[in-house]
C-alpha cells in the first residue's frame, strides 16, 4: 500500500506541483478507510470521484471570489497566541462581536467546515448520491485546510517577513521529499457529540504550530544561505526548489509536524463524515446505484477553469 501511495503522489505532484492537489487527495483517500463498513462500501466504490473532487474547492477559486475566505482564518488579527479566548467558537456570537464583513474578510474556514457538515447531512438523509460524493469532498477539503498552520495567519507565506515561499516549502516540498516516510495509520472513526468543538481544536493546535513554522524556517535560513536553493529537472524545465538540505533540516526542526497534521486531518474528516451519516439515520447507502453515474465530465469541467487568475486571497504553494 506504501508503494500505492509513492506511485500516486508521484503522479499528482507532476500533474500539479502543489500540496493541495496530493494532500488533499491523499486525505480524502485515507478517510475512506476511517468508515465502518455500514459506510465503506458506499466510499470505497466512489474513492476515485472522493478523490478527484477533494480539490474542487481549490478550483471553484478560480471561478468565485467568495470561495477563497473559506479556507483559511487570520487568527492572529484576533487573538495573540492559544488559548483561542477572543474569538467567539459560535458565529452569530462572533458576527454580533466583529461583524460579518470583518470576519468574512479574515477567514471563515472553522464555521463553514460545520455549514458543510449540514449540507452533508441533508444529502444522506435525501440519498442523494451524487452530492453526497461531491460534499464529502468539499468538506475533507476544508477540514484539511484548517490543519495547515499557515491558514490561521495573515503572513501566510512569509510575506511579511522576507519568507515569502515558505507556504509551498511545507505544503509541497516537504511531502515530495518525506511522504514515502508518513504513517498515516489513525485508526476508526467515532462519532462527533460536538462537531464545533472538534474543528476550533483542529484550528487551535494549527494556530498553536504557526510560530514554530515561520520561526524554524528563519533560523534555518540565517545557518544554511547558500544551501537554500537548488535546481531540479522537471519534465523539459529547470525550476528553482528548496535544496534537499534544507528542506530535511527544516523537516528534522519541525519534527514531523507536517505528517502529524495530515494524519490528524485524515482522521477528523472521517469523524466528520461518520457524523454527518448517524445525524441523518445511518441511511442505507446503496453504492451500486451510484455506480451507473459518471461524473468524470464534471471533473474536467473543473479542470478547465485551472490556469486562470485566482479570485480573493492566493497563496503561492
Amino acid at each position: 500500500m506504501r508503494i500505492a501511495f509513492v506511485i500516486l503522489f508521484s503522479l499528482v505532484y507532476l500533474k500539479s506541483n502543489t500540496w493541495g492537489f496530493y494532500a488533499h487527495k491523499e486525505i480524502n483517500y485515507l478517510a475512506c478507510f476511517t468508515l465502518p463498513q455500514e459506510m465503506f462500501g458506499f466510499y470505497k466504490s466512489n474513492i476515485g470521484y472522493i478523490q478527484e473532487f477533494a480539490v474542487r474547492a481549490d478550483q471553484r477559486r478560480y471561478a468565485i471570489e467568495s470561495e477563497a475566505t473559506r479556507h483559511y482564518i487570520d487568527l492572529d488579527h484576533w487573538e495573540v497566541s492559544v488559548p483561542i479566548d477572543t474569538m467567539p467558537a459560535r458565529w452569530d456570537s462572533a458576527v454580533a462581536k466583529y461583524g460579518e464583513e470583518s470576519l468574512t474578510k479574515y477567514g471563515i474556514v472553522p464555521w463553514h467546515v460545520l455549514k458543510v457538515k449540514g449540507w452533508l447531512t441533508y444529502a444522506m438523509k435525501d440519498r442523494d448520491y451524487e452530492k453526497i460524493i461531491k460534499t464529502s469532498a468539499d468538506l475533507g477539503h476544508y477540514i484539511a485546510d484548517a490543519h495547515v498552520p499557515l491558514h490561521t495567519t495573515e503572513n501566510y507565506d512569509g510575506q511579511f517577513t522576507g519568507q515569502k515561499g515558505i507556504h509551498g516549502l511545507w505544503e509541497s516540498r516537504l511531502p515530495e521529499i518525506f511522504a514515502e516516510e508518513y504513517d498515516f495509520y489513525t485508526g476508526k472513526a467515532v462519532y462527533l457529540d460536538n462537531p464545533s468543538e472538534a474543528i476550533w481544536k483542529a484550528v487551535s493546535a494549527s494556530f498553536a504550530a504557526k510560530d514554530s513554522v515561520l520561526a524554524m524556517e528563519q533560523v534555518l535560513t540565517e545557518q544554511m544561505p547558500k544551501i537554500k536553493f537548488s535546481f531540479e529537472q522537471r519534465g523539459a524545465s529547470t525550476v528553482k526548489v528548496y535544496s534537499k538540505e534544507f528542506s530535511t533540516a527544516y523537516h528534522q526542526a519541525l519534527n514531523h509536524m507536517v505528517e502529524r497534521r495530515m494524519k490528524a486531518a485524515i482522521y477528523l474528516v472521517g469523524c466528520f463524515w461518520y457524523t454527518a451519516w448517524v445525524d441523518a439515520g445511518q441511511p442505507d447507502l446503496d453504492f451500486d446505484e451510484m455506480q451507473r453515474i459518471d461524473l468524470t465530465p464534471q471533473i474536467d469541467s473543473l479542470r478547465s477553469l485551472m490556469g486562470g487568475e485566482i479570485k480573493g486571497r492566493m497563496e503561492t504553494h
